[in-house]
């Protein structure tokens, strides 16, 4: 299970890296095109370069999974013993995979906001020495709130993104015939 999470973080990390850049530049209105951005990064860091975030980018596919299913489960739970509803109801799936991505944005937000600070260090330079350094200098300069920056964005991404993938798998397991989550 944590090669399936982990691997695939090391495989697309340098895509999240291109395109965190290309966003954060496009905002700033000094976009790069995607071959320069390439270019001065591997002419300044070389194939290192290519993985800054990597650590956070693993903890937060970690995290962000493990909440997903445990905390769906558990609001499965709660939602079937609230409101009297079946787990397999489509209305118990919709609640839970909502309360699933409320818990998703709450535990990822931190290791989003400190893996996209260590994958917009400028190519010529290192403001970050990994995840802790980054992460000490983020709690110091803006509070430990600062770690839940773009809430309300984030959790607007993963709610219903949750919620679609949640529907989604109970349904392939139901016409499947396996037992539903």
């Amino acid at each position: 299970m944590l090669v399936a999470i982990i691997l695939p973080s090391y495989l697309l990390t340098s895509d999240d890296l291109f395109m965190t850049n290309i966003f954060s530049q496009a905002n700033k209105g000094k976009a790069v095109p995607l071959g320069t951005l390439v270019g001065n990064m591997y002419r300044d860091q070389g194939m290192g370069g290519f993985y800054r975030g990597l650590s956070a980018n693993i903890g937060r596919a970690c995290v962000l999974n493990a909440t997903k299913m445990g905390c769906y489960d558990m609001a499965k739970g709660a939602v079937t013993q609230a409101t009297g509803w079946e787990r397999k109801d489509v209305r118990t799936v919709f609640c839970s995979s909502i309360m699933s991505g409320l818990a998703m944005t709450i535990t990822v937000s931190p290791f989003d906001n400190i893996r996209t600070k260590l994958m917009n260090q400028p190519t010529d330079a290192k403001l970050y020495n990994g995840f802790m350094d980054c992460l000490t200098k983020t709690v110091s300069e803006g509070g430990v709130t600062s770690l839940w920056r773009g809430f309300v964005p984030i959790w607007a991404r993963f709610a219903p993104t949750a919620t679609i993938q949640l529907l989604t798998i109970e349904t392939l397991y139901a016409s499947l015939g396996y037992a539903q989550i």
